[in-house]
């Protein structure tokens, strides 16, 4: 996929905003990326993640009832004990066994949500963030027509224009 910034170079960073139910994608090459000033190496791992979020919860007794606390994976054997040590689970049936627990960890680590919004970096210029909302308007006239929303069409097709 080409960057949709320069055109030159193979996008290799990909933003994605979702916005009252709207997504918005950016691919940009690394070289566009740094001269727009959006950090490309600031990713954590999900075991980083939940390394450091494990490391500044409350205790399990706060945090999880004895059916949470006594649970042991069937498939590898693995506890939250042992989640909150290492800060990494034992296989996939984990993410189901301990559902409830993982999410109330989400939860605090979001603000209350448990499903991604996405973000734009707060340091995009302009520009960017101009392309941005024009691409997230064309996704929207593009459902908007899809669903026969017609007069909705039009509202977006005129903000449209007056942004281009």
């Amino acid at each position: 996929m080409q960057c949709q910034i320069c055109s030159k170079r193979t996008a290799t960073i990909h933003l994605t905003e979702i916005q009252n139910g709207n997504r918005t994608e950016l691919h940009i090459c690394e070289h566009c990326a740094s001269e727009q000033g959006i950090a490309t190496h600031s990713q954590m791992s999900i075991n980083e993640l939940l390394s450091h979020l494990l490391a500044v919860q409350p205790s399990d007794e706060e945090m999880f009832g004895p059916a949470e606390r006594e649970q042991v994976c069937p498939t590898c054997g693995f506890t939250l004990d042992r989640l909150r040590k290492e800060g990494t689970l034992g296989c996939p049936a984990d993410y189901e066994v301990f559902e409830k627990a993982l999410l109330s960890l989400i939860e605090r680590a979001h603000g209350g949500k448990t499903s991604h919004c996405g973000k734009v970096p707060s340091r995009l210029p302009s520009d960017t963030r101009r392309f941005v909302e024009l691409a997230q308007l064309r996704r929207q006239l593009e459902e908007a027509v899809r669903d026969e929303d017609y007069e909705r069409a039009a509202k977006l097709r005129d903000q449209l224009k007056r942004l281009e």
